[in-house]
């Protein structure tokens, strides 16, 4: 992975470790499926009427959506509004990151390079020091609900690696067209027309602008920055080279948390965050050429640079996917998310 692209993936990780406080904030007011269908509702509409639709099978849209949209912030949210901590759910949602491995490795055929093996298990072995030392502050219930909303991340974020959309921001304001109808039907099921009804009508009071502001940050911000962000990196690297930075927002998440409502992480929780920070920083990094060539040889082949050049961590360089043959000149040449590519 270019440094530009791991930069990127730890700016997603910033904007959503930021996020869960935020959410937290705005469930304070707004119901959790209510909240889901709002937030989705304000980027569905300005994207139906301004956003050209990605050149993506319709089937690879509406997955995208119903997972990373209905799937993952259904549980998500209605996780927190039962009791869930905010620090506590940035940490058990990254549970999408070994999720997502597993499932590229069932659905994708892609096989974990030796240095993605051992930092993905330092990283979750660290995950799985916090939960264990945090399980004592969620009951059983919310975490579940936590860990559904993280398969539902992994699924989407397999499909989004299927889908292959060439411009990650028009997918990512297109899935958000999907979970609108099916969260308000949630909603008006599940927390009945009263509640919904309160919500909306005091939306805009004084006591409701911290909850609106958490809003518009998950919507500007947790949604087109980071999502847009996201989308961008799984659509040119395998999925098992970037789902393991989500294992970097509960560190972040933590920290927020702690500076916003006063969940104040110890030494344990400190300590093990270092170690995820290694094992995905681990994980991304791509070691160097080998520069001393084989007995017989001055310099490696041409095939094998661009077989180096290709791997995005194996030290031995070892790829499930073959090597592609150059591209030729002209139109076909264009990268599919340069600024002369498709839109």
């Amino acid at each position: 992975m270019l440094l530009r692209d791991r930069l990127l993936a730890l700016t997603v990780a910033v904007v959503w470790g930021l996020n869960f406080p935020a959410t937290a904030i705005a469930l304070e007011h707004w119901p959790p499926f209510l909240l889901a269908a709002v937030r989705f509702t304000l980027l569905a509409v300005p994207t139906l009427l301004f956003v050209p639709r990605p050149p993506i099978p319709f089937r690879m849209l509406v997955l995208v959506g119903a997972t990373l949209g209905v799937l993952q912030f259904a549980f998500l949210y209605l996780s927190m509004a039962s009791g869930m901590p905010s620090g506590l759910a940035s940490l058990v949602l990254q549970a999408s990151a070994p999720f997502t491995v597993v499932l590229a490795g069932v659905f994708l055929r892609e096989r974990l390079t030796r240095r993605q093996v051992v930092g993905v298990t330092i990283a979750v072995l660290a995950l799985a020091a916090i939960a264990v030392h945090r399980s004592q502050t969620a009951a059983l219930l919310p975490v579940v609900l936590a860990l559904c909303g993280a398969l539902g991340w992994a699924i989407g974020n397999v499909a989004t690696r299927k889908a292959g959309a060439p411009n990650g921001l028009h997918l990512t304001l297109w899935w958000s067209v999907v979970p609108p109808i099916p969260m308000a039907v949630l909603s008006f099921v599940v927390e009945g027309p009263v509640r919904m009804g309160q919500a909306l009508g005091t939306a805009f009071t004084l006591d409701a602008l911290p909850a609106d502001l958490g809003l518009l940050y998950i919507v500007l911000v947790a949604s087109l920055v980071g999502y847009g962000l996201w989308t961008r990196l799984m659509s040119r690297y395998p999925s098992s080279t970037v789902a393991p930075f989500s294992m970097l927002v509960p560190v972040v998440g933590v920290l927020a948390s702690w500076l916003a409502f006063g969940e104040v992480p110890d030494v344990v929780e400190v300590l093990a965050g270092v170690v995820v920070v290694g094992g995905v920083l681990w994980a991304s990094r791509t070691p160097r050429l080998r520069t001393s060539a084989p007995s017989g040889s001055s310099a490696p082949s041409r095939e094998q640079r661009s077989s180096r050049a290709l791997d995005p961590g194996d030290d031995s360089c070892s790829i499930d996917a073959p090597v592609a043959e150059p591209a030729a000149a002209g139109p076909a040449a264009v990268s599919p998310g340069g600024p002369d590519g498709p839109r």
